[in-house]
């Protein structure tokens, strides 16, 4: 779970791969039909594959698991078929709530992904989630080499990018942490 990388396409999966990505994580909005489209070849990639919000196009993907945000539904489902399950806290109260296998916690710094996102948690408050959780904690939000080590530093298991999904840069600073844990 060291770096998930979010994509909307294969191309752009398969590049993330080979900068390092540990996870790819199809993140499309649209119909379960669009979705599913979009994911073919996804499970050839020889990584783990989650599908974002939408647990039938994870299953009928052959995904490894869904993340869910907290207001999708799903989640008793997706457990009840063995998927990984993922979900989004934008708050403290909100991931020591969670009922999840991995948490992804964010925004830790202001993100042109999500614009009208709450302020970003900032690393004190992601120490304070990833220590009163037993699940992983990735980090997202604003994330890139130059600081995604800091997460690590903070607690997190891993980080979540978009913009940096394909900079082998992340993978190295999340590793070189990880060694000085």
């Amino acid at each position: 779970m060291r770096v998930h990388a979010l994509v909307e396409d294969l191309e752009t999966a398969g590049r993330a791969i080979v900068a390092g990505a540990t996870v790819v994580q199809l993140r499309l909005k649209g119909t379960t039909d669009e979705i599913v489209a979009a994911g073919r070849g996804f499970r050839g990639l020889g990584t783990a594959f989650v599908v974002n919000d939408d647990v039938d196009a994870a299953l009928e993907l052959g995904a490894d698991g869904v993340h869910l945000g907290q207001s999708d539904e799903g989640a008793e489902r997706a457990r009840a078929r063995g998927l990984l399950l993922g979900r989004s806290a934008t708050t403290y109260t909100e991931a020591v709530a969670a009922d999840a296998d991995y948490l992804g916690v964010g925004p830790i710094w202001t993100t042109p992904s999500k614009p009208d996102a709450a302020a970003p948690l900032g690393l004190g408050a992601l120490e304070r989630i990833c220590r009163a959780v037993s699940m992983p904690v990735i980090a997202i939000g604003g994330i890139d080499a130059a600081n995604a080590g800091d997460c690590i530093r903070a607690g997190a298991a891993g980080v979540a990018v978009i913009r940096a999904a394909t900079d082998p840069g992340v993978r190295e600073a999340v590793d070189d942490a990880l060694r000085g844990r």
